[in-house]
């Protein structure tokens, strides 16, 4: 074996023969960014050389949430994986889950740090993490993400490091890295607005456990949104001018308060629109994701600065900005998810949360993760620790899908992953529904009218008028009766659509 400094360097077939059937692999990455690559890819040909012989080889695998194409695609389509946390979006990998040839455990992404630090997932046999440089007494500076890495590769018994030249050695200047310690021997976390700095600009690994290193130079692969749909620009339009009037009604502040978007189409058309009014002050953001659209909005100064767990942008925004480290670097910082996402931070700076639902039903309780309270899409994420603890909790989705034959507002969700007590906003291209201060009849009446389709109005009204009186108006034998109509016919209202 050859070796850079201290570390021997593996191919990536060396890399992937250290790891045993059964083994639980955390990898690198939240979201595609930052994204273990060629490890993976080569666990997946290693699992089908190995089925093709007749033996068993599936690993346990954990990442910081989402991972994209090269750890969830690859290795379902492998039938690799075993078993699954905390977040996933591939499709073959969400077909293994929906028919339990996978064991998914869904959970809010904060959680995962303190979940490894005491054992509940079992111990983590390897780390596999991409970053730019491992120095010889473990300093690990990451890439495009922070994620869960730095908890990785501090309770992981082996590591392998992935040295990916495609990334600008300069990110470590956005990272700002600290693992808490375990309760009951935690301060309060100085974060006293989304650009402060608590750590430092690398994760610790003891290089005892880093068995090899990989090289590559593969771009994250972050597919692009689609343009803002008609639905998505109305549901901008109806948001922000709430947000205008919530001002003038001094309910925030002139200065304005740091925003949360979620990922997808809905958050990226929101953040343009957000970006665009000019009745909307300059803002910051304390996030997730740092994605596609805030690049322009921060170059054209709106946005000031934005705190983040990773950089989900597309291969091009992502050149331009390393072309323009000067100007991004001290306006982004990337942080681990337990802070990222973090309760007491979300509270003490009275984040604006924006995030997409699925389907809402009619009293507020909002469904994210699960069609027909049955399958999973793709998992709870971040918004419950958002929606929890934001000083406004927004939900967002269109009125209604596939063409109209599905009702994005139901009489009962269920499955709810961010409940009454939680959701303060619901917003469809309809209309607006603010449900603060407002009783379980009062949201409803104010859900129907502002944000559920007109083809369904009736229906929802009928359903109130039959339900048996109580503090939660509910009529049990119809309750999920769009649901039962929608798995039978493909439609909740038959012949309608």
């Amino acid at each position: 074996m050859n070796s850079i400094k201290h570390f021997p360097v593996l191919t990536p077939e060396e890399a992937v023969a250290l790891i045993p059937h059964g083994a639980t692999v955390s990898f690198s990455g939240f979201s595609p960014a930052g994204a273990a690559k060629v490890i993976p890819r080569a666990l997946a040909a290693r699992a089908r050389q190995e089925h093709q012989a007749g033996s068993a080889f599936k690993v346990r695998v954990l990442t910081g949430a989402s991972s994209g194409e090269s750890i969830d695609d690859e290795l379902a389509r492998a039938e690799a994986i075993s078993w699954r946390a905390p977040y996933q979006s591939g499709s073959s990998l969400r077909k293994q889950i929906n028919r339990q040839e996978v064991e998914y455990v869904d959970m809010h992404l904060s959680h995962v740090p303190q979940t490894v630090l005491f054992g509940f997932f079992g111990k983590i046999d390897f780390a596999v993490v991409e970053a730019t440089e491992i120095t010889p007494d473990g300093r690990v500076y990451l890439t495009t993400s922070i994620g869960a890495s730095p908890t990785y590769l501090k309770y992981a018994d082996h590591v392998i490091i992935e040295i990916n030249r495609g990334h600008s050695m300069r990110l470590r200047e956005m990272a700002d890295i600290v693992v808490l310690p375990a309760p009951p021997h935690r301060s309060p976390i100085p974060i006293y607005e989304p650009m402060t700095r608590v750590g430092w600009p690398y994760a610790i690994v003891d290089p005892s456990k880093v068995v090899g290193i990989v090289e590559n130079e593969e771009p994250d692969h972050v597919v692009p949104f689609d343009a803002p749909d008609t639905p998505s620009h109305k549901i901008a339009q109806f948001l922000v001018r709430f947000l205008i009037d919530e001002m003038k009604a001094g309910r925030i502040p002139q200065e304005f308060l740091p925003l949360q978007a979620g990922v997808g189409n809905v958050a990226n058309g929101v953040m343009a629109e957000l970006g665009a009014n000019p009745d909307i002050p300059p803002f910051t953001m304390y996030s997730e994701v740092f994605q596609d659209s805030l690049v322009g909005l921060m170059e054209r100064g709106k946005l000031l600065g934005a705190s983040a767990t990773a950089l989900t942008v597309t291969t091009d925004m992502l050149r331009r900005m390393y072309e323009n480290m000067d100007f991004f670097c001290p306006r982004i910082v990337l942080r681990p998810q337990e802070i990222s996402n973090h309760p007491g931070v979300i509270r003490r700076l009275g984040v604006i949360g924006l995030n997409t639902a699925l389907e809402a039903d009619i009293y507020g309780n909002v469904n994210s993760s699960h069609l027909y309270g049955m399958d999973i899409m793709n998992g709870i994420g971040g918004s419950g620790e958002f929606a929890r603890n934001s000083y406004l909790a927004v939900f967002m989705c269109p009125s209604t899908a596939k063409g109209g034959k599905i009702s994005s507002i139901v009489p009962m969700c269920p499955h709810i992953d961010n409940n009454e007590h939680s959701v303060q906003v619901i917003v469809t291209e309809q209309g607006l529904a603010d449900l603060r201060g407002l009783g379980p009849s009062q949201r409803a009446r104010k859900i129907i009218d502002n944000c559920a389709h007109p083809a369904y109005r009736d229906y929802l009204n009928r359903y109130v008028g039959r339900a048996r009186t109580g503090h939660i108006p509910h009529d049990l034998a119809t309750a999920f009766e769009l649901h039962r109509n929608l798995l039978e016919t493909g439609s909740m209202l038959p012949g309608v659509f």
